[in-house]
């Protein structure tokens, strides 16, 4: 296929004027290409194209703009060519005139010399001679012309008027030898810090229940109750549990305290009759055969159950039960209960639940799950627990959703306060969580955040 199908093969068409002129500019009107006489006649340059057209006379610029009179002299120091006429005299210049109907201008004072900038010389019949020196000079004059020396006057310094003393402060005490100094400190980060740590340490007056709840699935409920229980225990020491009372297998057992037995629930309620009639140190050295241990033993783990069926076991009776053992061993537990509203488990714990907590990521599905789950709470008598909630936002990816506003905005309307707790890669892979391998800014923010489900409790 030649060019011709594609339009490749047209004759090629004559350059334009304006790049032949380019050329020839930049050539300088000089060229290495044989004249026209020597090239090959296959290689003869194409036709000229036609002349552009010319404007007519009178239509435009046409040439250079001719000089107007001689040209200036521009040699430096010269005298130029201009002459004044000598039949000009200049007007002589007037005072400035006030406006219409105002009075006119008053004169100005000629400014008065001060004395430090008078003459120094005074006019004679025969001449000058030097007048006498200025009152603050240092010399008096002589009847020979000279100078001597005088001692200046005294100068009585003007009153100081003392500073106010400062207000009395208390020292810091004096160290090394050194007298003591006064510090100043904002409040900033560490006083908040120490004052959340400060509420989780208060004595909360009775054992407190603290439910963890979202219908919705995947929402960290599980991670919420684990941190949650880590953060109190790691402040206050003891006295701190977190039970999975899911009742469709549970993965609070897996990623919370150490495996050193495998009994759950089944095992505790199968020998509830027998430990709910012990009693003191009995009680807790037989509860704690039921019970798993954080690695730096800050918190207990009760975990769930693996099989299904032993969900039908787990009736609003059990769990009265249950829990009421759990209180007279731990200070606070933290339940991580189910997805199902309908289970009675579930119920049982939101009727003897002292705090609730919403949890739930920033995305519509699961913000509209815990919504729904308030608006069921209040329908069923229980709005007191809803109104009173925290409702915790786990940021699952770094950085700030845009979504997050939103439901910040919405849920501190329905609830009593809203938390919100950073992306933490620790806790991305899903495996046991070790509260002291998380990032300092994630423990502050729990920190804040579990101070705020203790707040109304205790002094």
């Amino acid at each position: 296929m030649d060019g011709s199908e594609t339009g490749w093969g047209r004759p090629a068409e004559p350059a334009p004027r304006w790049r032949a002129l380019l050329d020839r500019a930049r050539l300088g009107g000089r060229s290495n290409e044989p004249p026209a006489a020597e090239r090959p006649a296959e290689e003869a340059p194409p036709a000229s194209p036609e002349p552009l057209p010319r404007r007519g006379p009178g239509s435009g610029f046409a040439g250079r703009v001719p000089p107007v009179g001689p040209p200036a002299d521009r040699s430096y120091g010269a005298d130029p060519g201009y002459r004044p006429d000598p039949g000009y005299r200049p007007e002589p210049a007037r005072p400035p005139q006030p406006h219409r109907g105002q009075p006119p201008y008053p004169p100005v004072p000629e400014p008065r010399r001060p004395d430090s900038v008078q003459s120094r010389y005074t006019l004679l019949d025969n001449g000058y001679r030097h007048a006498a020196p200025p009152a603050e000079s240092r010399y008096a004059l002589l009847d020979n012309g000279g100078y001597q020396p005088v001692s200046p006057a005294p100068v009585t310094p003007a009153p100081v008027t003392p500073a106010p003393a400062p207000p009395p402060s208390t020292p810091s005490p004096a160290v090394a030898g050194r007298p003591g100094r006064i510090e100043w400190r904002a409040r900033g980060v560490n006083s908040e810090l120490e004052r959340a740590a400060a509420v989780l340490r208060r004595d909360l007056g009775t054992p407190r229940v603290i439910a963890f709840a979202n219908p919705k699935g995947g929402v960290h409920k599980t991670t919420a109750t684990v941190l949650a229980a880590a953060t109190v225990g790691s402040v206050r020491g003891r006295g701190v549990l977190a039970w999975d009372d899911n009742e469709l297998r549970g993965t609070l057992g897996l990623r919370a305290g150490s495996a050193r037995h495998a009994r759950t629930i089944r095992h505790l309620v199968a020998e509830l009759a027998q430990i709910e009639i012990r009693d003191g140190a009995e009680l807790l050295e037989i509860l704690d055969d039921y019970l798993r241990h954080a690695s730096d033993g800050s918190y207990d783990v009760l975990a769930g159950e693996e099989s299904p069926r032993f969900a039908q076991r787990l009736d609003q009776f059990t769990v009265k039960r249950v829990l009421e053992l759990l209180r007279r061993t731990h200070d606070v537990i933290c339940v991580d209960t189910g997805n199902n509203v309908e289970s009675p488990n579930w119920r049982a714990v939101m009727q003897a639940a002292d705090q609730l907590v919403v949890t739930t990521v920033p995305r519509e599905d699961a913000a509209f799950s815990a919504d729904w789950m308030l608006d069921l709470l209040h329908e069923e008598g229980m709005g007191e627990l809803a109104d009173n909630a925290v409702t915790l936002i786990s940021c699952p990816t770094p950085g700030r959703l845009p979504l997050q506003d939103d439901l910040e905005r919405h849920f501190a309307s329905r609830t009593r306060a809203v938390a919100v707790v950073p992306y933490d890669p620790t806790l991305e892979t899903g495996s046991s969580i070790e509260y002291h391998q998380l990032q300092a800014e994630t423990r502050q923010a729990w920190l804040r955040a579990a101070s705020a489900m203790l707040e109304p409790f205790g002094s």
